[in-house]
């Protein structure tokens, strides 16, 4: 059995939407990130998004584990041009493509940015090639909200529309387990 611990990185406490942009997280809640690094098993392998919310929460949660080159595919999603504005900037703008894309994800982009199901392709891959090169191992994956219901979706088998109905906060562990081609889920959004 691989067991999958997917951490969202710490708040960027940005109040737009932010997806390949590398802004810093804010780690300055030791005790949170010890309770993390406490709660994560000891001999697990770390990975994490290359964009530096992620790789920074991956480092200070790591310890002694094992920890594995930073994974563009595992970064959030391209929101385009929608990037770093504001839901009421981007509804105002285009009130029909706003709605479609979060009430109707799958096909829909923002403009210049990627599909819900192209962000699901392109991280369902990576963590396929993660978990056959660390088969029966117990991997935390540092990466994004986005990232993180990609793979709660999956292991579900729900509509991506159910999927988004969970919470992900900043600093949650959600575990996820593959067994013989089954998936089971443990915890969403758990916060130690």
């Amino acid at each position: 059995m691989t067991r999958l611990h997917l951490v969202r990185h710490g708040p960027t406490h940005a109040k737009t939407m932010v997806g390949w942009s590398d802004l810093p997280a804010d780690l300055s809640d030791h005790a949170a990130l010890q309770r993390l690094h406490d709660h994560i098993p000891a001999d697990a392998v770390v990975v994490s998004s290359d964009l530096s919310r992620a790789a920074d929460t991956a480092t200070a949660i790591q310890g002694q584990r094992l920890r594995l080159p930073h994974h563009p595919d595992l970064r959030e999603i391209n929101f385009g041009t929608w990037e770093l504005r504001g839901f009421a900037e981007i509804e105002a703008e285009d009130p029909e493509l706003a709605f479609a894309y979060w009430d109707n994800p799958g096909e829909v982009r923002p403009p210049n940015g990627e599909s819900w199901n192209e962000v699901r392709a392109r991280v369902d891959k990576t963590v396929d090639t993660l978990m056959a090169a660390h088969a029966g191992a117990d991997l935390v994956i540092v990466a994004h909200f986005g990232v993180i219901l990609t793979q709660v979706q999956r292991a579900l088998n729900i509509e991506a529309q159910q999927a988004f109905s969970h919470r992900i906060d900043n600093l949650s562990v959600t575990q996820i387990a593959h067994h013989a081609g089954e998936w089971s889920v443990g915890a969403i959004n758990h916060l130690p």
